[in-house]
């Protein structure tokens, strides 16, 4: 029972978190303390729910919960004269807003969560203690989940979002939407916070879903908002059609039971047509502009040689590792270099795609990365080397911390043991 309430508390902190972040950013004028009274929220909540059972409406709760320590917070300080104004100004807007503040927690959060990662991504902080803080508070992610996406030690990360934190207390920053003068600059960071949010709502990093649904709906809100704002910046079209042809495929990338469809195996007349109208749309936008190897954008044009074949088998397969091959000279990535050894696998047999994949497997950076072995095991399977492939893919199921995932990797582990037995 307490385990069950344990994971309810968590699924619904990782929902409700990007909005208490949000209201309390905008009540206090202040990103790093809303943090903290969001996690003290958090904390409230594992203490209590446990003995009275989940609320009826938990979002609300910690809502009420959070917004209540922010008053007292404020109480205690100085800052209190500073700022009884605001907050009662704040609370009739939001009063007149939102009469039903129940029922208001089901809204879209609007440009707010914008404001959020705009502030986030202030130049005063370094590009990766940004993209580190956003993940942190709008994703929910914890310091070991940001690591293993920058695939960096969870002490640099935790360090980062310290400093982050400091600095923008120290230095008094608004929570504030930049001005137009001010936005190309911080623009890049926010794309990049934009980007990893909608991949965390794409393939969770961690617990029992493979999909968070919510984040890459906010993630596409937000890409959609940036090109309004942003019309002449070409990555902000090429980000937006990336996350449109990604999320196209969300239909039929999970079975009636939620276990995830690979790529290969998914039913292509699950895919949206509508969404790969809009994410195609996007990409030539972004080529109109002038960008043809901007970072989004060869990832957009990569996934839309998927979304334009019909099967796996009339896929350009040798055009997409030419694209890899690009991005790999603008990006040098290890990640992306896998990626690469996939698309060749395809293209010019798995042979080829596992001597790429095989030089991959000193770097540091892969060490406890399960895609790794999940891209050899699938390799070495279609060589015909199927005891070596069991124990890859065995590997890296270890290695995943998607609950999902890690039983897509036992599964496709157990079928090359089968093999291995018939051979």
């Amino acid at each position: 029972m307490a385990a069950a309430i344990h994971r309810t508390i968590v699924a619904v902190w990782r929902n409700e978190q990007p909005r208490l972040v949000t209201s309390l950013s905008r009540m206090l004028r202040d990103v790093p303390l809303a943090e903290d009274l969001t996690q003290e929220a958090l904390v409230a909540a594992l203490e209590h729910w446990p003995a009275t059972g989940v609320p009826e409406k938990p979002g609300a709760w910690l809502m009420a919960t959070a917004k209540r320590r922010a008053i007292d917070h404020l109480r205690r300080s100085r800052m209190l004269v500073d700022k009884h104004d605001v907050v009662a100004r704040d609370m009739e807007q939001e009063q007149q807003a939102m009469p039903d503040f129940d029922a208001a927690l089901d809204d879209d959060i609007g440009d707010e969560m914008l404001r959020l990662v705009f502030t986030a991504c202030h130049p005063l902080l370094s590009q990766e203690a940004r993209v580190a803080l956003a993940l942190r508070m709008i994703c929910g992610l914890t310091t070991d989940e940001i690591a293993r996406a920058f695939l960096v030690p969870e002490a640099t990360v935790a360090q980062r979002i310290v400093r982050a934190k400091r600095t923008l207390s120290e230095s008094g920053l608004a929570y504030e939407t930049p001005r137009r003068e001010q936005l190309s600059e911080r623009l890049a960071s926010v794309l990049e916070v934009v980007y990893l949010i909608f991949n965390e709502g794409y393939t969770a990093a961690r617990g029992e879903h493979w999909l968070r649904p919510q984040l890459c709906n906010e993630a596409l809100r937000m890409g959609r908002v940036l090109t309004s704002i942003a019309p002449q910046e070409p990555e902000a079209f090429g980000l937006l059609a990336l996350m449109e042809l990604n999320a196209s495929r969300t239909a039929a990338r999970t079975d009636a039971a939620g276990e995830p469809v690979l790529l290969m195996d998914q039913n292509r007349a699950r895919w949206d047509r509508l969404q790969i109208r809009r994410g195609l749309l996007a990409l030539r936008q972004a080529r109109e502009l002038g960008a043809t190897d901007g970072f989004y954008v060869l990832q957009a044009a990569i996934i839309a040689c998927h979304a334009e074949a019909a099967s796996v088998e009339q896929t350009d397969w040798q055009r997409i590792a030419e694209l890899y091959a690009k991005l790999a000279e603008r990006a040098p990535s290890p990640v992306i270099e896998l990626n690469r050894a996939v698309a060749v696998g395809m293209a010019e047999g798995p042979g080829a795609g596992l001597a790429i994949a095989d030089r991959l497997v000193g770097e540091p950076a892969l060490k406890s990365y399960h895609l790794l072995g999940s891209v050899r095991g699938d390799l070495l399977h279609k060589l015909g080397r199927f005891e070596e492939a069991r124990t890859t893919l065995e590997a890296a199921a270890n290695l995943a911390t998607n609950s999902r995932e890690r039983e897509l990797l036992r599964r496709r582990a157990a079928e090359a043991a089968e093999a291995a037995a018939r051979h």
